[in-house]
């Protein structure tokens, strides 16, 4: 029988290094934060090697007292909770006390920090967990922590890293969340010996979004903000045209802290779904404030888990501030004949506090003076100025409370708040102003339909836009209990396998609530006696199978009203098909009936259904401009 016996320090270390470190980029992020909860307002974070052979972390903040320096690298001593009961207030980035001695346990460390009412400043060297050195020396108000062989003391945990080119990857992406995290703190990333990025700290996050991610996708985002029960949402969401093949463009952050969640993910991507396809996902930029005591972040060390104290609430409301959000913008997608490569990203140069002068002294950078000039051009900072300055096309509306707390923590995060525009109907292409001008040209390949207005050309898919006057018609009547029926006669009958008969029986009530009229017929057999009157002109039999089938892929899961949406969707798809020909009266017809769409621009699986061109883009296809 083994004997139970105490681990010795050294190896208790180890083992709690392993949940706060798992590669270089945990100590970015834990250091990084210590920075931010420091107060600092410029951070400077330079790696070599992915991280693993250093990582140099500078901040301007307040800096530790010599007499700390040594209790910072104890495990569980930290400055930011007391008590168990502070645990449900936290509004520091870090709290668990845990990050810096973890770090010291498996790196060597060197830390320089001068406290602002301090005179001098002070060094302490620790590796493996070990004291080494400890001295004064000069250095201006700050702390700057070097972490040099990550894992040197553990082999075993080294083997399993990544190359150096992934591990770098997975901080250069770590970094540029931070960064949108805190639009107001100037953030400096150096990857051997290159900036990556460097932000103003101005506190616009459009400007962060355009330096991370590029001028395309700085002019698909849409501003929002929106506030319920002491929960307030703002930031940025892409336009449809601004969709990504993962969910990696889907950034939202708790409280200033950068989380992964698939409660928010699920409610954003619910909050997209009349405008993207399946199998897309959004792009968006999302701060979302709400009471520390409605969340939860002491779930696992790296917190970026967190639990909600009332979820179902809470994603309601990601789902109804996104919907409502891109509702109000009008969503027809610019066919562009001549696409222009991206342009590279511009970056800035901020000031380092003092590593800049540490950095030229190291041997390393002997004889090696940075010559490099980050600052924008002129005709560069125009360009950035123009991207980046707002442009009001309506009425603005912001909801304002008054001395809320929550709100006043957030304005320390947003200099200009981004503002939620409603267009006037004058300036909408499908509205009943703009629809007098419309010139209608006609039907191309059976499909789809061409008008001109103004100076532009406008493309529409007659299949997509039928399914969604039909869909949105049966939604309708569905909410008012309105539904109409045509009566089928003779009744059609349908033979259902054992499975699909199971789904029937299941799912009965909600296609009757739709309008279906559905009856056993004997054995296998069911008669459909009735169908949805916006459905009438289609083939009955193969629209309710295919409904069937499909429902039976997806399952009854979810609301009853996310259910009866889903069979409505189904449903809609037998609406009038590519390659059938229509009359110009069928073709007006149907565009009046888009323009009392809340959103005429999808279908009901996220389809465009019009989209247009330019006759400048034509003019410069035919070399009339160039």
């Amino acid at each position: 029988m083994a004997v139970i016996h105490i681990l010795d320090e050294h190896t208790i270390d180890q083992i709690a290094a392993g949940e706060v470190v798992e590669r270089p980029a945990s100590v970015v992020k834990e250091l990084v934060e210590n920075s931010m909860d420091a107060g600092a307002d410029a951070i400077t974070v330079e790696i070599k090697d992915g991280g693993i052979e250093l990582i140099r972390v500078t901040d301007n903040g307040c800096g530790i007292m010599k007499e700390d320096l040594p209790n910072a690298f104890l495990r569980h001593a930290t400055s930011k909770i007391h008590t168990a009961e502070d645990l449900s207030s936290v509004r520091s980035m870090g709290f668990r006390g845990e990050a810096l001695g973890s770090i010291a346990a498996v790196a060597k460390v060197e830390m320089i920090s001068k406290h602002t009412d301090a005179l001098m400043g002070n060094r302490y060297v620790i590796e493996g967990g070990t004291e080494k050195e400890s001295d004064e020396v000069g250095a201006p108000d700050g702390t700057t922590i070097i972490v040099r062989n990550l894992f040197y003391n553990t082999p075993a945990r080294r083997k399993f890293l990544k190359t150096t080119a992934t591990e770098g990857g997975y901080v250069a992406d770590l970094m540029e969340h931070l960064a949108m995290s805190r639009p107001d703190i100037s953030y400096t990333f150096i990857q051997n010996r290159q900036v990556r990025f460097s932000t103003s700290g101005n506190g616009d996050l459009k400007e962060v979004i355009y330096r991370i991610y590029g001028k395309d996708t700085a002019r698909e985002i849409i501003p929002i903000i929106s506030e319920q029960d002491g929960m307030t949402i703002e930031g940025y969401l892409g336009t449809p045209v601004n969709n990504r093949s993962n969910r990696n463009f889907e950034n939202y952050f708790i409280n200033r802290r950068y989380i992964k969640s698939n409660l928010i993910a699920k409610g954003i991507e619910e909050g997209y779904k009349a405008y993207m396809m399946q199998h897309r996902f959004p792009f968006c930029v999302l701060h979302i404030t709400m009471d520390t005591q409605e969340v939860d972040v002491n779930v696992h060390p790296s917190k970026m888990d967190v639990r909600f104290h009332d979820q179902q609430q809470f994603m309601d409301f990601i789902i109804k501030a996104v919907a409502e959000t891109l509702s109000a913008r009008e969503m027809i997608a610019d066919c562009d004949l001549n696409p222009e490569k991206e342009e590279k990203k511009i970056y800035k140069e901020t000031p380092e506090p003092f590593e800049q002068k540490r950095r030229e002294s190291e041997e390393t950078y002997a004889g090696q003076e940075r010559q490099t000039d980050f600052r924008l051009q002129p005709e560069q900072n125009s360009m950035l100025q123009k991207i980046l300055e707002p442009k009001p096309v309506g009425k603005v509306t912001r909801p304002v409370q008054k001395n809320n707390p929550i709100l006043k923590e957030r304005d320390h995060i947003f200099v200009e708040r981004p503002v939620q525009m409603e267009l006037f109907d004058k300036q909408r292409v499908l509205s009943e102003s703009s629809r007098k001008r419309y010139k209608i040209i006609g039907q191309i390949f059976d499909t789809y339909w061409l008008f001109e207005l103004d100076d532009n050309l406008y493309f529409v898919d007659q299949h997509a836009a039928h399914e969604k006057v039909n869909y949105e018609r049966l939604m309708k009547q569905l909410q008012e209990n309105t539904v109409y029926q045509q009566q089928l006669d003779p009744p059609i009958v349908i033979t259902v396998t054992g499975a699909e008969r199971q789904m029937l029986l299941d799912a009965l009530e909600y296609f009757e609530e739709l309008g279906f009229e559905v009856e056993e017929f004997g054995g296998n057999e069911y008669a459909i006696r009735a169908i949805p009157l916006e459905l009438y002109l289609n083939d009955p039999k193969d629209m309710f199978l295919d409904t069937l089938n499909e429902l039976m892929e997806t399952g009854l899961t979810g609301t009853p009203e996310s259910i009866r949406q889903r069979i409505a969707t189904m449903a809609c798809k037998a609406s009038i098909k590519g390659n059938m020909k229509i009359s110009l009266t069928e073709m007006d017809a149907l565009l009046d009936e888009l323009l009392t769409l809340d959103n005429p621009y999808h279908c009901p699986h996220g389809r465009p259904t019009i989209f247009s061109m330019s006759k400048s883009e034509i003019e410069r296809k035919f070399k009339r401009i160039v």
